[in-house]
């Protein structure tokens, strides 16, 4: 197999002697080392000196490659119509097979058509000087950016649609929210492409159906924590709403105090749920499913009691109080329990459910304590 290794130089200055094209390792050799000679900054050097070395792998290879350059001194239609003549004088030479085009620029790239009109082009070999990278290979990598759709649709199109709408919000808003609007739609999308909640929405219908034909209790155990966390979300902004004026901080607590007991029984339901499947689909289940529902629960006293102290202590809740209760003819009066306590209580209460939930997992993985805790 006889492959054509041609190194194109449209425009370029040759030594007056050259005779193009020329054609033959050692032919080549001796044009790079003239022209180095005379310009060791001129890119044609780097060019030939890649075609010889392009040259030698596929001779390595066991190919029969011949290196040859081929370039016109001017520019325009008739540069272009000496590099057909002179590779249709190649090929009507060499009859080879194929060829391997090495260029150094887009200028000489535009006339990689040129020699795949005349004969099969196997690769195209940019030349990029290591010194000026960012400079020489930005026509590439615009290039390539153009033709990859994805990468098209993820800057251009958002890119596109700002451009648009900022014109249009200017006519009928400030210049203030107009800009502020272009840009929290942009950090938005960003957000939607950066965490890839494009592809979890382009999987989730399926997960869903394969969820439903292989019977998983999670499911339904999903959408009942899904339906727990909203009734948490508007609880906790009615409380945030009967607050008034307080501060953030206060807003904040209020809305963890009246919304957790919701938020921690959805995650016990999703938890539950996910520990049915693994008793339905497993011989042995892992102790971090066991203790899921443990931790939740302890997250949520501790949580609810921190947010209960800070409320009053700030006034916007009252005292706690026990009582008064009547058993038969014993009267019990109201117990008033401090905060400071009471916050031990909660914190306690968390610490004891997670020990529990901790002996639970042990207990289910035949595991000792120890091990669960330093796992």
């Amino acid at each position: 197999m006889t492959t054509l290794v041609v190194c194109i130089d449209r425009g370029g200055t040759f030594p007056p002697d050259t005779s193009l094209p020329v054609a033959g390792y050692d032919a080549v050799e001796a044009l790079v080392t003239e022209v180095g000679l005379a310009d060791p900054e001129d890119s044609r050097v780097n060019t030939m000196l890649e075609g010889l070395r392009v040259t030698n792998d596929l001779e390595a290879d066991g190919d029969d490659a011949i290196v040859t350059v081929v370039g016109d001194r001017g520019d325009g239609v008739s540069a272009d119509r000496s590099v057909a003549r002179q590779v249709d004088e190649l090929v009507e030479v060499h009859d080879p097979d194929s060829a391997v085009v090495v260029v150094d620029s887009a200028e000489d790239e535009r006339l990689v058509p040129i020699i795949e009109s005349r004969l099969r082009v196997d690769a195209v070999d940019r030349v990029v000087v290591r010194q000026a990278r960012d400079i020489e290979s930005t026509y590439y990598l615009l290039k390539q950016f153009l033709a990859d759709e994805e990468l098209r649709k993820t800057v251009l199109v958002p890119l596109g649609i700002a451009l648009i709408a900022l014109p249009l919000l200017l006519l009928v808003t400030s210049p203030t929210f107009a800009v502020g609007a272009i840009a929290a739609a942009v950090g938005a999308f960003l957000i939607y492409k950066g965490l890839g909640i494009d592809e979890y929405l382009s999987r989730l219908p399926g997960e869903i159906q394969a969820a439903l034909y292989s019977g998983r209790v999670s499911l339904v155990t999903y959408v009942v924590a899904a339906g727990l966390a909203l009734v948490g979300v508007f609880v906790g902004a009615l409380g945030v709403r009967s607050t008034g004026d307080q501060s953030a901080f206060i807003h904040a607590m209020r809305f963890a105090f009246d919304g957790v007991p919701w938020f921690t029984a959805a995650a016990l339901a999703a938890a539950t749920g996910r520990l049915i499947d693994e008793l339905m689909q497993r011989d042995s289940i892992r102790s971090a499913y066991v203790n899921l529902p443990f931790g939740t629960i302890a997250v949520g006293l501790v949580v609810r009691g921190f947010s209960e102290y800070f409320l009053e202590r700030a006034g916007a809740i009252g005292q706690f109080q026990i009582g008064p209760a009547t058993i038969g003819p014993v009267l019990i009066e109201a117990v008033t329990l401090e905060r400071g306590p009471r916050l031990a209580v909660f914190i306690l209460g968390g610490i004891l459910v997670s020990l529990i939930g901790v002996r639970f997992a042990a207990y289910f993985s035949q595991s000792s304590v120890q091990d669960e805790f330093v796992d």
